[in-house]
């Protein structure tokens, strides 16, 4: 297997196949995760393997960024290939922290995605024998998580029970326009689709304001009684937010706890405003991180599918 420039674009392209069986069936595993370019001299059009998400074709070369992270996934291959699938997961977790923490959530959960597809390649027969002996193991972890989050929030305002279900609520828009809100929930800590709701925010004043369509959105949720209420409610975001939410729920004569999670320092927010630091690796962190990730993807993807929409019918 080699390692070659192409003479079109100076990018990095990677073949061809090895003859072996083995070792063809690891590269086409290792494309899912990482595509490459697999022959020299690529005609220069979107070719059948970049619509199956196979192969960088080479007019999405014109992007310097993109040139930089095909290399940085050529160097990810030839690592894996070299028997070194730590370092490469170690170096992918890296990534994506500084994606996430650069409010790049869509490049970090493509990150993670890599990540979780690289586990599943090297510790296949792993996975099936802890399955095996703990046919719980997804259930067990999640339920981890939720009595480290409880532990830490034991000695907030309201006393934090069993988080059956957990609501986190994210707001989207660009200057004020095209701005929505969403909902995305948490049952026994696994993703509850079904539950989700999006809003499009009503709010109309000429100056944006985020913490009036946090309102808005809180509002509007609350006056739904027939949606079960959370265990935990979660805004996205700082001590704005957090007193905002305190605000909705006082005039709906409501007790759910409630916290925020503040961007960059990833830092949790009390109702009563105190702030609680946790390491970057702490399971009450992480889940706290997954359900806001989530609100984020699920709002900005409303959000654009209005602006497309705007956009066909000027």
């Amino acid at each position: 297997m080699t390692v070659r420039k192409t003479d079109h674009s100076g990018s990095l392209f990677f073949g061809p196949y090895p003859n072996t069986g083995a070792m063809k069936l690891v590269v086409k595993t290792i494309r899912r995760i990482f595509p490459f370019q697999s022959v020299l001299n690529h005609p220069n059009k979107l070719c059948l393997y970049y619509h199956l998400g196979l192969c960088p074709c080479p007019p999405v070369f014109d992007s310097s960024g993109f040139i930089r992270d095909y290399k940085k996934s050529i160097k990810h291959i030839t690592k894996f290939l070299d028997g070194k699938s730590q370092k490469v997961f170690k170096d992918l977790e890296k990534e994506r922290d500084k994606e996430s923490n650069a409010e790049n959530y869509e490049k970090a959960a493509k990150i993670q995605a890599q990540m979780d597809a690289i586990k599943i390649v090297i510790n296949p027969s792993y996975k099936l024998f802890e399955d095996e002996i703990n046919v719980n193991l997804n259930e067990d972890i999640r339920d981890g998580e939720s009595q480290e989050l409880t532990k830490h929030l034991k000695n907030t305002t309201f006393q934090v029970g069993k988080l059956k279900r957990i609501e986190c609520y994210d707001i989207s828009n660009i200057a004020g326009k095209y701005a929505v809100g969403s909902m995305t929930v948490l049952t026994n800590g696994q993703k509850d689709t079904s539950s989700y709701r999006k809003f499009k925010i009503r709010y109309t004043k000429e100056e944006p304001n985020d913490f009036a369509m946090m309102e808005e959105v809180l509002e509007r949720r609350f006056n739904h009684p027939e949606w079960p209420f959370p265990d935990l409610l979660v805004v996205d975001g700082g001590k704005g937010q957090v007193s905002v939410a305190v605000k909705v729920l006082k005039r709906k004569n409501l007790e759910i706890p409630l916290i925020g999670l503040a961007k960059r320092e990833e830092t949790i927010i009390t109702s009563d405003l105190k702030e609680i630091h946790l390491p970057r690796d702490s399971k009450a962190l992480l889940l706290i991180m997954r359900i806001r990730d989530e609100a984020h993807r699920f709002a900005i993807t409303y959000h654009r599918n209005l602006r497309s929409k705007a956009f066909i019918n000027t």
